[in-house]
């Protein structure tokens, strides 16, 4: 921190804010149960000896109160909850030691900091991560209705499940007794509502990407295979400012590094941290999979290569050819293709990056 005087620890909740402030020259401790109003917060902060730093941890009640404080000249930080270091013996929990320890780590300088988003960025995050619900509640409505079937013989053999012709499939199934009739109606509306509202989430999404300020972005992400415009879009949101990261600790921000426990000599690797942004995690680990078939400029990539300047171009070409050798050679090697897929996915999150910072 800089030249603060007292430093303050905010244990936030719904519903009332315990505050804590440390006075690094008096040595006083002194604490206040206030609410959630951010005026109310600051005319505490105001009586306190100046200058003043602010610590909270990132949870559900989102950035509004940083927003205001930084807005009021208010030096604020929003510290990453999981990089809270707590003694191991320390048993006792309550709103006020946590608040204490939040002034406390903050005063050491031992806050790892969250980025606090833009109020734009914030939304189009709501966006992405509503269809990202709504993704997850039709896999369940589809399995609920296909198991329903499932229970009574009844398998679709004409193709594709879930395409025009399985629709009109299931719109011909009818039950003699009426209990299942109405439960298997019950299933494929789920199934027609949902999809319906995934398609209009892709339609906003559509349209925010191609006239937002994560255009740019979104367009150099779209020449590496596998990043559609939902993807790239998906990714620019969740990751925001990309010039935070390398190209090689990005891959940790998302997860997708092995956890490590070595000890002298030995060196030992375990699967990955699966730690940072889920959503930004698995959209890389899917696009991963499209690198493993044979590399070929097709009529999608054309298209979207069209809309990316020159050397964009050639930096996706290049990262195109790199990620589908890599394939090949862990195919040589028989590489478990769920694990080689993952060291595909950190190493194209690498190439994301690169592709982002572009100027």
């Amino acid at each position: 921190m800089g030249l603060e005087r007292t430093f303050v620890g905010l244990d936030v909740h719904a519903r009332s804010v315990v505050g804590c402030a440390l006075d690094t020259v008096t040595g006083e401790v002194s604490q206040r149960r206030l609410g959630t109003s951010a005026e109310e917060i600051r005319r505490w902060l105001a009586g306190l000896h100046g200058p003043v730093a602010v610590t909270y941890e990132a949870g559900p009640t989102g950035f509004g109160l940083a927003r205001d404080l930084r807005l009021h000249r208010i030096s604020c930080v929003v510290a990453a909850p999981s990089k809270i270091t707590r003694a191991a013996g320390d048993r006792v929990k309550t709103d006020g030691r946590d608040a204490l320890l939040l002034a406390r780590l903050l005063k050491l300088d031992e806050i790892v900091e969250v980025t606090v988003p833009s109020v734009a960025a914030e939304a189009a995050r709501d966006l992405v991560r509503a269809r990202e619900d709504c993704r997850a509640d039709l896999m369940r409505e589809r399995h609920r209705l296909s198991k329903l079937l499932l229970r009574n013989g009844i398998v679709f053999s004409g193709g594709q499940a879930w395409s025009g012709a399985h629709d009109a499939w299931l719109r011909r199934q009818s039950f003699d007794q009426p209990a299942r009739q109405v439960a298997f109606e019950s299933a494929y509306e789920a199934v027609v509502l949902t999809t319906g509202r995934r398609g209009r989430l892709d339609a906003a999404i559509e349209a925010m990407a191609a006239d937002s300020e994560f255009t740019s972005v979104v367009t150099r992400l779209g020449c590496l295979r596998g990043v559609s415009t939902l993807t790239a879009f998906g990714l620019a949101v969740e990751i925001g400012d990309w010039h935070r990261f390398t190209g090689s600790s990005i891959g940790a921000f998302v997860g997708l590094t092995p956890t490590e426990s070595s000890s002298g000599q030995s060196r030992s690797l375990g699967s990955i941290t699966k730690t940072g942004n889920t959503h930004a995690r698995r959209l890389l680990v899917e696009a991963a999979w499209h690198h493993r078939r044979r590399y070929v400029v097709g009529a999608t990539m054309t298209r979207r290569w069209e809309r990316a300047d020159a050397e964009a171009r050639s930096r996706g070409h290049q990262g195109n050819q790199r990620l589908h050798a890599r394939w090949r050679t862990f195919d040589a090697r028989s590489k478990r293709p769920s694990v080689a897929n993952v060291a595909i996915a950190r190493e194209l999150a690498g190439w994301c990056w690169s592709l982002a910072v572009m100027t």
